[in-house]
């Protein structure tokens, strides 16, 4: 992909995505490869994750093992069916592949469907705390039964911000960097991550070390993503202290999420965290109800942000192969 037709048609193809993302949203459930990604996890995830009954003390290897392979076993598929796809696609006339490649990039991206999805936890919380509760409880795996207000408006902040970076930049970087198959690995690997890297039990299953491989993968994937979203927030937000950020993005277990999280906390100039866990800017005020809003422009504003550096940066190389 060193010339320019290739370069540009990923230019146009990025663009095409988060158009169709702005207008139509996600395909059918039937359609959606990360759905299909998903069922993939999850059935082999059965036969590599002990049950709570057989769980054992300490390092479990084979466990260990059997989550790597069967990781890479799927990542395998992903990358070379997305491969294959692109460079088909590649060889056709350029409208066409943009079009084409546009459509197939659109599922690996969500920023209207976590938009949408935010902005009903706080709709929802202006008719109750349970229906806050209820809405925020198909957005986050935690547990959301004790949550009090505030707790429920920085849950869905925080998603935000997160997700701002594992559903659009983070899937966006790999694509400009690796076309459709740096998308769609990505996709898998956080997909895997969220089904599986967990430190201890889930839905009956420990995943401790059946799910470590899942968990450290994303985690490479996402290292240099989760800081470019935070400075996407603080370049849309400006003025905001990058010390203040570097102090705030370690208090989370994750090496990634506080980045994003921190960065919109601090853009806000809230207290946001996760009960018993970790605190990102304490001095802030407690979230109000415009602060849901307010989020939502500042991802609105980073996703273009993006968008157009990618694009400029693809049409750049298009035009000046190395």
């Amino acid at each position: 992909m060193d010339s320019c037709p290739h370069v540009c048609a990923l230019a146009g193809a990025l663009w095409l995505a988060l158009l169709v993302d702005r207008w139509l949203g996600e395909p059918p459930v039937r359609w959606h490869p990360v759905v299909w990604m998903g069922s993939y996890l999850g059935w082999i995830g059965r036969h590599i994750a002990p049950q709570r009954t057989q769980a054992g003390q300490g390092a479990d290897i084979r466990r260990f093992v059997l989550g790597a392979l069967a990781w890479s076993l799927g990542a395998m598929v992903v990358g070379a069916l997305a491969f294959f796809v692109q460079q088909g696609l590649l060889s056709w006339h350029a409208l066409a592949a943009v079009v084409l490649l546009g459509l197939l990039l659109k599922p690996l991206l969500a920023w209207r469907m976590l938009r949408d999805e935010v902005q009903a936890v706080e709709a929802a919380l202006q008719t109750s705390l349970e229906s806050g509760r209820a809405q925020l409880a198909r957005l986050v795996s935690r547990d959301v039964s004790a949550l009090d207000e505030q707790q429920v408006r920085e849950s869905a902040i925080e998603s935000l911000a997160e997700n701002l970076n594992d559903s659009l930049v983070a899937p966006l970087f790999w694509f400009a960097l690796l076309g459709l198959p740096g998308a769609a690995l990505y996709r898998y690997a956080n997909t895997a991550d969220a089904m599986w890297g967990y430190r201890g039990l889930r839905e009956g299953r420990d995943w401790t070390w059946a799910g470590k491989w899942a968990a450290r993968a994303d985690d490479v994937l996402s290292w240099l993503p989760a800081r470019l979203t935070a400075l996407l927030l603080a370049l849309v937000r400006g003025g905001l202290s990058w010390r203040a950020l570097r102090a705030q993005a370690p208090r989370t277990p994750s090496p990634n999420s506080g980045w994003p999280m921190a960065a919109m906390a601090l853009a806000l100039d809230v207290r946001l965290g996760k009960p018993g866990v970790y605190v990102l800017h304490e001095a802030g005020r407690a979230p109000r109800a415009a602060d849901c809003a307010r989020a939502v422009q500042l991802g609105e504003r980073a996703v273009l942000l993006f968008a157009l550096l990618l694009g400029v940066a693809l049409l750049f190389v298009g035009e000046n192969p190395a």
